[in-house]
């Protein structure tokens, strides 16, 4: 009856508020954790220290469906009620005291901790994404980022795999079976950003100008991709350290790929875990390098890992915050024209918006990504020109190093700048952090200062201009050394005009031999003219996946008498990490009559093989898609395409629930997924249910 009482009354939305903000302060949490593969569950045992700021009957900690209970080793014995999606410890607390807990939990998360490819065949992998206020689905801790706490945990798993987590790798201890990993941090952080990572990974190591080391992790099947992947990583760190003027505040630095991870990356405090799709070679680089989500994570190191915003109202301090920075690391690498390019691109994006009515607030804790990322970046851009380089690099050292490992709010940061450069900064407050509009006309000033930003404005003014009173302007946009923005420009033009008209452009437009220059016509320029057919044939041996995955589908729609050449000269391609050109050149070898008819039960055997979940699910999506195309899907496809419907990843699993409303609008698709429904699983059957019933 007591715990009954103590239960409705510890629901109370107020009092939980109350105590946890006021009355708490989590020291400690140290432990450890034995990822358990085969039942996807977790087995924990943790020590936590916590001071108690003002007398209380009862703390909690966050822990979603745990069972818990004190172990026999716990010199303080609170009494322990594992509720729905806490702990608490109940004991008359006393003010000012310091107490140590122990106890052991398990769980089986449904969210947070994801067990891949340990059902089938493919990588085995263990890894986190807690960022929010999640990882409490995994590990007992705090939702509240306000309270940052020192973590010291060990993870048990089978020997024969690699754990990497947040701090210093101290020791590893063999457990019959399994293997121990001990790792050690030297200062507090929110619990959001715990994290741990398990597979078959080896690693590269290299050091920072300033002595951290640093660990660039990859799966051996994708050791020749290590080099790309991880290019400029030195360069980026340095960079960081040098420009933010703050030393790197962590003990060390890791960078781990997973599979079918949630997001593009995840700043997790030392160890930066992201989507093995980026994972490239030296060809997959030019398109869909890993640069940008390389320094946009490390940045957090320092705005959202080390000073970490008090709300979502102030969530610009780190995500804008690393976008900028992320695109000053950027300009070091690829040149002040990319720079002013992507921040024209995302003024466009963010006056469109602004345009329609749907402009929002920096300082709206229900702001878009667009608006917290993009606009916050634009907003420091502003700020340093306004108070001057000096001043900005002055006021960011000085609010870096005053709240380190402490939670801030925006005035926080805009005292310091103002305490910098002397300015009073109300007005760029209400412009920028304020205002749901978009301040459109101060951007183009800004972007006004760079010479190719004011020739690429008068490129593009000549759009709806007539072609021959803008040939001589398309023509010197041309001009070798091209510059590649402007070359892009003026090919996306040339595809609106007669082909017959522009052909010399065209033929100066494959000469400038710039990737991207190219790309755009392979891009644009979809009906090709025989003159020009030699031209566009070159392009499959451009140094771009874009550029021959495009090229390939083009030619073959093009030239139906030299559909199989081109598929003998890309034969061998497989494109990013996502298969993209093997895939399709497998779809148009099954309905090339002429290529290769032997094979074609080979090759479709290939094809639908791609959609089981030992791929990732970029692999797999495609894969659907080309299925879909061709209309030919086998019950293992549906099975597949039912399990891809609850997928952990949101945009993976949308895909797979409309292509399948969509395959159940059609009688021959909708009759098969009726006979095989009971082979799914509960889960899946629920999902396919619903879209039948429809």
């Amino acid at each position: 009856m007591q715990k009954i009482l103590w239960l409705l009354f510890l629901a109370s939305p107020f009092f939980i508020q109350a105590q946890q903000t006021e009355k708490l302060d989590v020291q400690r949490i140290s432990g450890t954790i034995h990822l358990l593969p085969e039942t996807e569950s977790v087995e924990g045992k943790l020590q936590v220290i916590f001071k108690v700021l003002q007398a209380t009957d009862s703390i909690y900690l966050d822990a979603v469906k745990m069972n818990a209970e004190l172990t026999k080793k716990s010199k303080f014995k609170p009494e322990l009620i594992s509720a729905e999606n806490r702990i608490y410890f109940v004991e008359n607390f006393e003010a000012g005291k310091t107490y140590q807990v122990e106890f052991s939990y398990e769980a089986t998360p449904k969210q947070t901790l994801y067990f891949v490819g340990w059902d089938n065949d493919g990588s085995n992998q263990i890894w986190t994404q807690g960022q929010g206020k999640y990882t409490s689905h995994w590990l007992p801790s705090l939702d509240d980022m306000n309270d940052k706490i020192e973590f010291d945990l060990s993870y048990q798993v089978p020997q024969e795999y690699q754990v990497i987590a947040n701090g210093k790798l101290t020791s590893t201890e063999k457990k019959e079976k399994e293997q121990l990993w001990k790792f050690d941090m030297n200062h507090p952080m929110s619990s959001y950003l715990v994290a741990v990572a398990v597979g078959n990974y080896e690693a590269k190591e290299i050091t920072s100008a300033s002595g951290t080391p640093i660990k660039l992790y990859y799966e051996p099947k994708d050791e020749d991709k290590e080099e790309w992947t991880y290019k400029h990583s030195q360069k980026i760190f340095d960079f960081f350290e040098k420009e933010i003027g703050v030393a790197f505040p962590w003990q060390n630095y890791k960078q781990i790929p997973v599979r079918d991870f949630l997001y593009a990356g995840m700043e997790n405090t030392t160890a930066t875990i992201f989507s093995d799709m980026f994972m490239v070679d030296q060809i997959g680089f030019v398109d869909r390098n890993y640069v940008n989500v390389n320094a946009h994570e490390l940045a957090h190191q320092w705005f959202g890992d080390l000073v970490t915003e008090k709300s979502g109202t102030h969530h610009w301090l780190q995500e804008g915050f690393a976008t900028y920075y992320a695109l000053l690391a950027e300009r070091e690498i690829f040149g002040d024209d990319y720079f002013y390019f992507k921040l024209y691109q995302n003024a466009e994006k963010l006056k469109e918006l602004s345009d329609s009515g749907k402009g929002e607030a920096l300082k709206n804790a229900k702001a878009s990504s667009l608006t917290f990322y993009q606009k916050g970046a634009w907003a420091l851009n502003i700020l340093r020109e306004k108070v001057g380089e000096e001043s900005f690099k002055k006021g960011i050292k000085t609010y870096l190093n005053k709240y380190a490992y402490q939670n801030v709010e925006t005035e926080n940061f805009l005292t310091e700048m103002e305490k910098a450069s002397g300015m009073e900064l109300t007005q760029f407050e209400t412009d920028w952090l304020e205002q749901s509009a978009f301040k459109a006309s101060q951007a183009l000033e800004s972007l006004k200062k760079s010479t190719f930003i004011n020739e690429y404005l008068s490129l593009i003014a000549l759009r709806q201009v007539s072609l021959d009173d803008k040939y001589e302007q398309l023509n010197k946009a041309l001009d070798f050394p091209v510059n590649e923005y402007l070359g892009q420009e003026a090919v996306a033009q040339l595809a609106k005009e007669n082909t017959g008209e522009v052909l010399q452009l065209y033929k100066k437009a494959f000469a400038t031999n710039n990737v991207f220059v190219r790309q755009a016509i392979s891009t644009y320029l979809q009906e090709i003219p025989q003159r020009l057919k030699k031209d566009y044939e070159s392009l499959l041996n451009d140094q771009s996946y874009l550029t021959i995955e495009q090229t390939l589908f083009n030619l073959w729609q093009n030239f139906p008498e030299s559909q199989s050449n081109y598929l003998e000269a890309t034969k061998n391609l497989e494109g990013f990490s996502n298969k993209n050109i093997r895939l399709m050149w497998l779809t148009l070898s099954l309905v090339t009559p002429k290529f290769q008819p032997e094979n074609n039960s080979k090759f479709y055997q290939e094809l639908s093989g791609y959609t089981s979940p030992k791929y990732a699910y970029e692999i797999r999506q495609n894969a659907f898609g080309f299925l879909y195309q061709i209309e030919s899907f086998t019950e293992q496809n549906y099975l597949d395409l039912m399990q891809g419907a609850v997928h952990p990843v949101w945009r993976f699993r949308n895909f797979c629930r409309e292509l399948l409303t969509e395959l159940a609008s059609k009688q021959q698709h909708r009759a098969i997924l009726f006979n095989i429904k009971d082979k799914a699983s509960e889960k899946q059957q629920k999902v396919l249910t619903k879209i039948l019933e429809e």
